[in-house]
């Protein structure tokens, strides 16, 4: 699905976009370091994007994740968002994570995106609950996961292995029943 210009919009990775992937991620990879584990040179290759792209495919396909592509304003890829750990039983959660290329950070793609999956989540998914994390100096980030309806409840230490350290992060979430928390 290719959006109109200018709307931007969440659609399912395909194997297709591999090339265009690892040529995202490779001009973005000093922006995005910061913020993500540490990669080594081969991940930001094609063939290394199309292995990650069948992967999450497969993820898909067995009902535990949904790997989007946020569509940029002219059709073209302006970074990736993911519903990933989907569980079912008492639970009926998953966890949120994206990122936006560095040309077109602040000009609302993310919030656009998250908004989307959220409601993707709740009404195609019927999930009760999305969780996302943020470091605690991601004012931005956080900023968007307030917008899309997310609310802070604590922070986790040393959660994640982000840039090569173990770093504390906010947690955050939203219920499909506002009323339900």
């Amino acid at each position: 699905m290719t959006p109109p210009p200018g709307d931007g919009c969440l659609r399912l990775v395909t194997p297709d976009d591999a090339d265009e992937l690892a040529e995202v991620w490779s001009r973005n990879r000093a922006f995005l370091a910061p913020w993500e584990p540490w990669r080594d040179d081969a991940f930001f290759t094609p063939g290394s994007q199309r292995s990650g792209i069948e992967r999450d495919l497969a993820e898909h396909a067995a009902g535990r994740m949904v790997p989007f592509v946020i569509c940029g304003p002219d059709g073209d890829m302006a970074g990736r968002l993911t519903l990933s750990g989907v569980t079912r039983g008492a639970l009926q959660s998953a966890a949120l994570g994206y990122w936006v290329r560095e040309d077109l950070n602040g000009r609302g793609l993310a919030t656009r995106a998250a908004r989307e999956a959220v409601d993707h989540a709740f009404t195609t998914l019927e999930l009760h609950r999305l969780q996302a994390e943020t470091l605690l100096h991601n004012v931005p980030s956080q900023k968007v996961l307030r917008r899309a309806g997310f609310t802070p409840y604590g922070v986790a230490p040393d959660y994640l292995r982000i840039a090569g350290r173990w770093q504390d992060h906010l947690l955050f979430n939203v219920f499909s029943d506002p009323a339900t928390p």
